[in-house]
């Protein structure tokens, strides 16, 4: 019997120390509650408490914690139906307002997330809806993060995972982008035949504008050279008439000569003879030409004499 008595008492005392010493993990709060009252919260470490009359409340993690939003359907502004999901990061800051200001606080934070799920993309269209995922995240964050503040829970990140349009809607919108892609490629199409007709055109243009000025600077040369050539016949014909005046009839010979075998020349080019018979005095050209040749003769030795009578350089 006393054995059994001493058994008893050390089983209990076994019981009042594991009840005394509570040692908190790290990550983790652990809220103290006296008779049934929160009085304090035990932070990660040893700690002793007053069996009976002190008791271990809720015991809070600390860490970030991962909540899945599962998949709902929610109507957008233009009344197009698409199932959503997501996934939310939140972290307890508080574990004594955590623990007893709201119940179930996974429960509560979720079905808060999903209300502000409808609520946000039932204010966007369907392009809007899927095009900017960013802007949703930070609306949804913004409210759920401010609803959640007195819970002493801080909602880091919302994450919109899928939104996905009914399979009919996905069909349209595919045709609709094939058709903006034939719609952009047409345009495309048009503006490079547009431009390579404009191209096309300037080099018409170009072409036209530098044959004119070709055509231009060969009529100023031909015109030029025709001037020179009447240049050189008028001073030609003054040389000869300042011989003949000076009583030298070689150089009459040489002028009559020189045309007279012209003329022969241009009517045996012509292409509308056929044959050309002339009464040609033999003589009269062979004096001629020995006239050209005292005349060539006369005029080197006056370009000799003037040579002479130039003095030497000092």
């Amino acid at each position: 019997m006393g054995s059994i008595l001493a058994l008893v008492i050390v089983v209990l005392v076994v019981v009042t120390l594991l009840k005394m010493v509570r040692i908190v993990p790290q990550g983790y709060e652990w809220t103290v509650e006296t008779f049934g009252k929160y009085t304090r919260t035990l932070e990660p470490g040893l700690h002793l408490l007053i069996p009976v009359y002190q008791t271990v409340g809720r015991k809070m993690n600390l860490m970030e914690q991962v909540l899945d939003v599962p998949s709902q359907d929610v109507i957008t502004k233009d009344n197009a139906v698409v199932r959503v999901d997501g996934v939310v990061f939140y972290q307890v800051l508080d574990a004594a307002k955590a623990a007893y200001e709201v119940a179930q606080l996974e429960q509560a934070a979720l079905a808060l997330v999903m209300t502000n799920i409808r609520t946000v993309l039932g204010s966007l269209d369907l392009d809007e809806s899927l095009s900017k995922r960013d802007e949703i995240n930070a609306r949804l964050l913004k409210v759920v993060d401010e609803a959640t503040h007195p819970w002493g829970v801080k909602v880091n990140r919302i994450e919109i995972k899928d939104i996905a349009p009914p399979r009919d809607l996905v069909d349209a919108m595919a045709r609709q982008m094939k058709a903006e892609r034939e719609k952009r490629a047409n345009i495309l199409d048009a503006e490079g035949l547009r431009q390579a007709a404009i191209l096309k055109a300037e080099g018409a243009k170009q072409s036209v504008i530098l044959a004119a000025e070709g055509e231009k600077e060969a009529a100023f040369r031909a015109a030029e050279a025709r001037e020179r050539t009447a240049e050189a016949e008028a001073k030609a014909t003054t040389m000869v008439s300042d011989a003949i005046a000076g009583g030298n009839v070689n150089a009459l010979n040489y002028f009559v000569a020189n045309n007279y075998i012209e003329a022969l020349k241009a009517m045996a080019a012509s292409p509308n003879q056929k044959m050309l018979l002339l009464p040609i005095e033999a003589t009269g050209v062979i004096g001629a030409m020995a006239g050209i040749a005292e005349l060539a003769k006369e005029s080197l030795g006056q370009q000799q004499a003037a040579v002479k009578a130039v003095p030497p350089p000092r």
